[in-house]
């Protein structure tokens, strides 16, 4: 690993175990829903975030409570690192009703008000003007506060991406878009369907300043996040991050991953997230093999706990199905109130 700016971030003893646990949680968390998916406990679609784990924590690190996060449909690290509870997050994977959404959204929508988390996004790209809205809402009201926009690089091949990266220069929104590039958006690598394959210069295009970052590694994330978003809190406009990341995983449960080659997955596996900041740890002696030993234990304890959770959690109930389907019916005029 490179070395972090030491005027931005100082990795103490305590810093590095609290992003290794982070990462180390986000990744055994999916490797369990692997296994629960596996025996039809978790249905429906499934988009995993296995190798990008660096990018949600390195992310998170760089904002407040107060700030608002938009984010893909392979959202369970950004969900996780944001404070969600892993057994809500869990519920919800089982459609149970103790989910963060109540069991209605799944794998794919998971949300949290109370955390200005708004989703998981199914739709690609859709997520963009979303996070337009909210950082003109934040800008008319005179808040200083970041909403970071997170999608994967097949969101730049949408009109939305466009339309909001315009709308958020021309009107210099608190948006910090973090696009995270794992080079072959559902299944088809990014040479093949981007005539200019670096996705920050579409943004530089529209005159916001764009970074590179190495989005295996977590500091690095870290650092860029740290500048970028205090850069946006300052009223200096919107910023863009390129995230150069990987996923070790098919793009979904259901596809066979027949499009990229083996050897090139197994080379991006040696350049993990977990390994290289669990090596660089042991290397600085920043950490030690019982330190980890020990975050691995409490994970496991926080991940058997959220299945447990999540089993005996109930369903909704079968006449709540309409609840906030519909809007309530208007009282007539002149009714009395009920």
């Amino acid at each position: 690993m490179t070395a972090p700016e030491p005027h931005k971030v100082r990795v103490t003893r305590e810093h590095a175990r609290e992003l290794l646990r982070q990462m180390i949680l986000v990744r055994r968390f999916e490797e369990a829903c692997i296994e629960l998916y596996g025996a039809q406990k978790i249905r429906g679609f499934l988009h995993l975030y296995i190798g990008e784990e660096a990018n949600a924590v390195g992310v998170m690190q760089a904002l407040t409570p107060d700030d608002a996060i938009v984010a893909t449909y392979r959202e369970h690290g950004h969900a996780l690192i944001r404070g969600i509870p892993p057994t809500a997050v869990m519920a919800e994977m089982f459609g149970k009703a103790t989910g963060c959404s109540r069991g209605r959204g799944g794998s794919m929508h998971l949300f949290d008000v109370s955390r200005r988390f708004y989703g998981g996004n199914a739709i690609v790209g859709g997520g963009l003007p979303l996070a337009v809205g909210l950082a003109l809402a934040d800008k008319l009201r005179g808040l200083a506060r970041v909403t970071c926009c997170i999608f994967g690089e097949g969101a730049a091949a949408e009109g939305e991406f466009h339309e909001s990266l315009n709308l958020a220069a021309l009107w210099k929104l608190p948006v910090l878009f973090v696009c995270e590039n794992n080079r072959y958006a559902m299944g088809t690598a990014i040479e093949r369907s981007e005539s200019v394959p670096d996705i920050r210069r579409h943004a530089e295009a529209y005159g916001i300043v764009a970074e590179e970052v190495d989005g295996m590694n977590v500091v690095d994330v870290e650092v860029a996040a740290r500048r970028a978003a205090e850069a946006v809190r300052a009223g200096d406009g919107p910023r863009f991050l390129e995230n150069h990341t990987y996923r070790f995983r098919a793009h979904s449960m259901f596809d066979p991953d027949l499009y990229r080659d083996k050897a090139e997955v197994e080379a991006w596996k040696q350049r993990g997230p977990v390994v290289r900041f669990t090596q660089w740890v042991l290397d600085t002696n920043t950490l030690h093999r019982a330190d980890i030993d020990a975050i691995e234990t409490e994970v496991a304890q926080t991940i058997a706990d959220a299945v447990a959770f999540a089993e005996a959690s109930p369903l909704e109930p079968v006449e709540d199905l309409l609840r906030d389907v519909y809007a309530p019916r208007p009282a007539a005029p002149g009714a009395p109130a009920s």
